[in-house]
Formats: C-alpha cells, structure tokens, sequence
C-alpha cells in the first residue's frame, strides 16, 4: 500500500485577529513558493472541480484579510477556517492547506496542515529531506507552533500515537517553550529554526515502515523525547473547552482539525 506523508504544525488557544492571521497567511504562502513550484498557484476550494478551478487567488495580506473577514471564513470564537489547493486534477499531484487559526478556544488547537504529493514527479521532487525540511520551516516561520512535523499516515496507525500529542515524524519540530531535543542517535539531524526552536531529521533517505531499521529509529528517538518531556500536552490556560466539529476536506470543503 502507498506510504503518505502530511506536514502539519499545531499550537494552543492563541487568540489573533484577522489582521494577524492574515500577515501569517502571507508569510506561509510566500515561503511555500519557494520550496517547489507546486506551491506557485493556489485556488479556493468549492462544491465542484470545475467552480474550484475559477477561484484562483494571490495569496497576499489583502487577500487573506478579505478571506478572514468574510462570513465564509470566520468562525467566530473559533478564529479561522481556511482551505486552499494547488489546482492538480490528477490525484496526489498537488497539496491542501487546511488552517485553523486565531482561537483560544480548545479543543481542537489551532492547526496549519499541508497534504504532501504522493504520486508523479511532484512526489519525487517534493518527498526529499532537503524539500521538505524547508516546508517545515516555513510552517514554523509563519505559525509559531508548539510542535510540528512530517508524518507518515501508516507510521501513525501504526503506533496509535495520542490525538493531541507529538507525534513521531521522518521530520519533527519542537518550539523552545517545549524544552530541549536531547542527543539522539546517528543518523538524527537536529538544526534550530531560528530562535523558535529546534527541527529533527529521522533519516536523510525517505522514512518508511517498510524498513526495520527506519521504524526501530523512530521507536527509539520518541522514547527519547518521551523522557525528555516534549511529548506531552502542553496546557493553555486562556483556553476553554468546547465541543467543535470540523467540515469535511476535500475540492470543496475545508477542514480544521488534526489528521
């Protein structure tokens, strides 16, 4: 079965205005265009393929700030819902943006996910430690999260990692509100993002389940963070709870949430 990859950052309540959430947006969207030509052209989601290939868009503050202060768009105490893809008919060519974002409401937590191509030359392009290393960044960049990363859907099933925990990626990032990334063993690469935090590299090659020694690696390096106390929930006191139910993701929904 074909091995999928998503990248998603993830933060608490953190309440912002669309002003905020719109320079973000931008900031995102920017840096993206510079990782692959995939993320040049980005399109409105709708009922159907044919709508959603007329609502291109320029992913600036202007336009972001319109999106967020339309009825379609905010969600009230809830912040921001947004959805975007790159235009790719042919299925998994391209990538979704899913934002939720400027709530201090939770759960769920504000969320920036990007579905990962997983079929043609994109995947081959996109799917290497180099890429997607700066993809990661650039959700960092942009959002500031709490923790992040690029995780395989099967690696995830696999383990049945806690909903709103860290999960164990190919690519992970820790903010230094979390704590320190311990030593981890060869071949981990961890690099800091700035001042924000710190990136871990699994494997230079792509991650997959399909290798004992990939697997047996991740099983170890998240028994290390695990004891270094970065993989638990952080919590947000400004938060309060509510029950909230995301839509449907898809060419013509956006969904808020975690995979």
């Amino acid at each position: 079965m074909k091995e999928i990859f998503y990248a998603g950052v993830y933060w608490p309540g953190r309440k912002e205005s669309a002003e905020e959430c719109a320079r973000r947006a931008e900031t995102l969207f920017g840096l993206l265009s510079r990782c692959d030509p995939i993320y040049a052209c980005w399109f409105e989601q709708a009922d159907s393929l044919k709508k959603a290939l007329q609502l291109q868009f320029e992913p600036t503050f202007e336009t972001f700030l319109r999106f967020f202060r339309s009825r379609k768009y905010n969600e009230g105490s809830f912040g921001f819902s947004f959805s975007a893809w790159t235009g790719h008919k042919e299925d998994g060519h391209g990538g979704v943006v899913s934002l939720g974002c400027g709530s201090a409401v939770v759960p769920p937590p504000n969320s920036c996910l990007l579905d990962l191509p997983h079929s043609g030359p994109e995947e081959q392009r996109v799917l290497t430690a180099a890429v997607l290393t700066e993809v990661l960044r650039a959700m960092v960049l942009a959002w500031e999260p709490d923790w992040g990363g690029v995780i395989s859907h099967a690696y995830q099933d696999m383990r049945d990692e806690p909903a709103g925990h860290p999960r164990t990626g190919w690519l992970m990032y820790f903010s230094r509100r979390r704590g320190e990334v311990p030593p981890l063993p060869a071949p981990v690469c961890v690099e800091p993002v700035q001042d924000k935090g710190t990136l871990v590299l699994l494997t230079p090659e792509r991650f997959t389940v399909d290798n004992p020694a990939h697997l047996a690696l991740a099983d170890q390096v998240r028994t290390l963070l695990d004891q270094a106390g970065l993989l638990g929930v952080m919590p947000c006191p400004t938060s309060v709870g509510v029950d909230h139910n995301g839509g449907p993701l898809g060419p013509g929904a956006g969904i808020k949430g975690s995979p």
